[in-house]
C-alpha cells in the first residue's frame, strides 16, 4: 500500500503543498490588508493563466480583464461590493466596455474572445474572492478555514480512498484517476474533517445551532461542489489541449491547477453561512 504513495511527484507534491499551506496560514490569519493583498494577486494571477489559455492575455482585451479585477477588488475593499446591485453594476459594466472593444475593433477580436474574457475575470476574479469576503465576515477567522476543509481537506480524502479503493471511474474522459470511491470518501472525509473542527471551536462560533451538524454539512456539500471546481478546471485544459495552466507551484502546476476546487468552493461556503444565519 505504502509503495503506492512513495514516488517523487507525490513528495514533490508535498514539500510544494507544505510551502503553499504555510503561505495560506500567514496571510489568512493576519487577514485585513495582508490576505485583501494576496487574495488581489492570487486572483490576478489566476486571470492571467485563464487568459493565456484563452490567448488574449497580451490584447486589449486581456488588459480590461486585469483593470476590472483590481476595479473589483477597489470595491470590495471599500465595501460596496456586498450590496448586490453594485455587483450587478459592474459585472453589467465591464460587459459594455468588452463589446465596447468588439465593435470599435472589428473584426479583430471573436465573440467567442469576448466571452471567455467574461468567464476569466468572474471565474478567478469575483469568485476566489470569496476567501477574503469570508475572511472579514462573522468568525471570517474560524469560518474561513471551511473552504480548505472543503477543497483540499476533501480532495486529500478522495486520494487516499480513491488509492487504497477506488476501482469505478468517476470521470474517466475528464480525470481518469478519479473514482466513485475516492469521491465517496472525500465527501465523509470532510464531513468528518468539519465536524471535527466545529468541535474544538464550537465554544468560540457565534453559528447558530449545532456548529458541529452545520460545519459537517457545509464541508460534505462543498466536498461535492470541488469535485465539480476540480472537473471543470480539467474540462477547460482539455479543450485547449494543455496539461496545467502554469509552472509556479512545482508538482502542482500553477494557480488555476491548486486553486481550481478552492474557486468553486468559496462562495458556496458564504452562501451556506448566509443561510445558516437566516434559518436561526
Amino acid at each position: 500500500m505504502l509503495s503506492k504513495f512513495a514516488n517523487k511527484s507525490f513528495f514533490l507534491r508535498l514539500g510544494s503543498g507544505i510551502c503553499l499551506i504555510a503561505l495560506i496560514l500567514l496571510t489568512i490569519i493576519p487577514g485585513g490588508k495582508v490576505l485583501f493583498a494576496a487574495n488581489l494577486l492570487i486572483s490576478l494571477i489566476g486571470v492571467y493563466e485563464l487568459y493565456k489559455v484563452f490567448g488574449i492575455e497580451k490584447n486589449s482585451l486581456g488588459i480590461t480583464g486585469y483593470l476590472f479585477t483590481l476595479i473589483y477588488y477597489g470595491l470590495i475593499y471599500f465595501g460596496t461590493v456586498k450590496q448586490g446591485e453594485i455587483l450587478l453594476a459592474f459585472i453589467a459594466a465591464f460587459l459594455i466596455v468588452l463589446l465596447a472593444q468588439y465593435v470599435f475593433f472589428f473584426p479583430k477580436y471573436k465573440t467567442e474572445q469576448i466571452s471567455n474574457t467574461l468567464l476569466g475575470m468572474i471565474y478567478a476574479g469575483i469568485l476566489l474572492s470569496y476567501i477574503y469576503l469570508i475572511r472579514q465576515g462573522m468568525d471570517g477567522k474560524y469560518t474561513v478555514w471551511l473552504i480548505f476543509l472543503c477543497s483540499w481537506g476533501s480532495d486529500t480524502c478522495a486520494y487516499v480512498a480513491g488509492v487504497a479503493l477506488g476501482k469505478h471511474k468517476m470521470a474517466p474522459v475528464l480525470s481518469p484517476k478519479k473514482s466513485i470511491e475516492g469521491a465517496v470518501g472525500g465527501v465523509i472525509g470532510a464531513a468528518a474533517l468539519g465536524a471535527i473542527y466545529a468541535s474544538v471551536f464550537s465554544e468560540k462560533l457565534n453559528v447558530p445551532g449545532n456548529p458541529i451538524v452545520i460545519f459537517a454539512v457545509i464541508c460534505a456539500v462543498g466536498a461535492l461542489i470541488s469535485m465539480v471546481g476540480d472537473l471543470a478546471a480539467s474540462a477547460i485544459k482539455r479543450n485547449h489541449e494543455i496539461k496545467d495552466y502554469g509552472y509556479l507551484i512545482p508538482g502542482h502546476g500553477g494557480i488555476m491547477d491548486r486553486f481550481d476546487s478552492v474557486i468553486y468552493v468559496a462562495p458556496i461556503v458564504w452562501i451556506l453561512l448566509e443561510i445558516a444565519q437566516k434559518l436561526a
